[in-house]
């Protein structure tokens, strides 16, 4: 199972059965699995090794359906009740054949991904409330990953980093070869039987976002690596692949303002939202803040800030919910009165004591529980708060500063059940699969819920390893 021929010295490049491009959760899936169906492997991944794994590494958790409780998982969750969710967080906006199809893959890829190495650990409890549905890495994405790397290197997969592929040399719908550009070894042309496409989306190419965005997209965050550009997928467009789902669709959360540019991660992300209210920049609401349980909802804030003016939004509760939801890095900034609070988030104070005025007095009592659609609502104001509704009242008054964190963008390769790349005139590529962030649009429209990128990154990944080797080994 080694390569054809191996690398030459004199830069002229090597041949291999699959080529992975990419070097997340997604790509490994894909590299173990084409491995593991007796191919040579060689994966690229454009990033030095210490970033290695794209947006994998801030990961903590996976969705995948089950039919009955496990030591990680407290209860079933059906293929149906999988469905049901996916459909009403994208509004129907998906590929039913290829999301039914991932979603009956998933069942099996809680076992499979623990047998490549990776380990479970009971859920994290907190707000996402996700005991029943998702399994939890132990250790968070970046073990789940090492755990992955170590595997692959240990069946003979290659790995190469700071690759750079700055060409695929695709013809009538196959592919030939790729051109890779390295710091130290200089250029070189790797051809493979199969390629694997598993690199990822173009969130961090903040020049792509603004054709859709315009000037909005320079106030984005990017809440993983800086090394999704979207190279890949251009290319792969470019060269008659076709495409699948709505540039502006992405997986958007409410970060901490204050958070770098890119790879903030997990613990710039706010989970406050459904204990309090969120005002723009003129301490206007703009959203029900309660309208659905917090999984379901969060990868909706980081679209509805982005459409606000300046891209900017403020976070408020009071004293008695610090300790109701998961802390981040940042600490809120606080007032002893809303004056007080406006001043320090320069907002106009008696806009912000109206806002505040009026929806504590649209707060009809009830019962509280976020863990299930309460009945503490409003009535009479515009938008609504449809559950957790309590007044904010009780100094000192807290707020975080919010702005879009971009995971992912939607954006992608259209592809069928064999994770196969279809052309632009329909039929599906001889040689060329995808996996992950990069055809992630075929099963996200829109919307998303927690642990569903890793589910698509798994379960494609490893159908795509498998399709792949069993093309190269025929």
């Amino acid at each position: 199972m080694s390569p054809t021929s191996s690398h030459r010295a004199d830069g002229m490049g090597s041949k291999y059965d699959v080529l992975v491009i990419g070097g997340g959760n997604a790509a490994l899936c894909a590299a173990i699995s084409a491995r593991r169906g007796g191919a040579s492997v060689l994966v690229l991944e454009g990033a030095p090794k210490f970033y290695r794994g794209g947006n994998t590494r801030h990961t903590r958790n996976m969705r995948c359906a089950h039919d009955a409780a496990t030591e990680i998982l407290t209860g079933p969750y059906t293929e149906d009740e999988f469905w049901e969710d996916l459909l009403r967080v994208t509004g129907g906006q998906t590929d039913e054949v290829l999301a039914r199809h991932m979603i009956r893959e998933s069942k099996d890829i809680l076992n499979w991904i623990v047998e490549q190495g990776v380990r479970w650990q009971p859920s994290l409890g907190g707000t996402l409330s996700l005991g029943r549905t998702n399994s939890f890495f132990l250790g968070g994405g970046r073990a789940m990953l090492n755990a992955l790397y170590l595997t692959a290197e240990q069946l003979g997969v290659e790995v190469e980093y700071d690759a750079e592929v700055t060409d695929l040399v695709i013809e009538h719908g196959m592919f030939l070869a790729a051109h890779l550009k390295r710091p130290i070894k200089g250029e070189t042309e790797i051809r493979a039987t199969s390629l694997v496409a598993a690199a990822g989306g173009f969130e961090a190419n903040i020049e792509w976002l603004k054709q859709y965005w315009g000037e909005a997209a320079d106030n984005f965050l990017i809440r993983g690596t800086p090394y999704n550009r979207g190279s890949i997928l251009k290319m792969l467009l470019d060269k008659g692949v076709q495409e699948v789902g709505d540039p502006t669709q992405c997986h958007a959360v409410a970060i901490d303002a204050r958070a770098p540019k890119f790879d903030g991660g997990i613990i710039t992300r706010h989970d406050s939202v459904v204990f309090g209210i969120v005002v723009n920049k003129h301490a206007q609401r703009f959203y029900d803040e309660g309208e659905d349980i917090w999984p379901k909802r969060y990868a909706i804030w980081g679209r509805l800030v982005a459409a606000q003016p300046d891209q900017i939004a403020y976070i408020i509760f009071d004293s008695t919910v610090v300790t109701s939801f998961m802390p981040t890095l940042f600490p809120p900034i606080a007032g002893q009165t809303i004056a007080e609070l406006a001043g320090k988030l320069e907002l106009d104070p008696a806009a912000l004591e109206k806002t505040i005025t009026e929806f504590n007095a649209a707060v009809l009592s009830g019962t509280f529980d976020h863990t299930i659609l309460d009945d503490c609502r409003t009535e009479g104001i515009t938008p609504q708060k449809t559950h957790w509704a309590r007044k904010i009242e009780t100094p000192p008054y807290l707020a975080y500063p919010v702005r879009p964190g971009i995971t992912f963008t939607y954006l992608g390769t259209r592809v069928n059940k064999e994770a196969r790349m279809l052309m632009a005139d329909g039929k599906p590529s001889a040689n060329m699969f995808a996996a992950g962030e990069i055809m992630a649009g075929n099963v996200l429209g829109k919307g998303y819920a927690a642990g569903m990128g890793m589910t698509i990154g798994s379960v494609f990944g490893r159908i795509a390893g498998r399709e792949a080797a069993r093309h190269a080994k025929n």
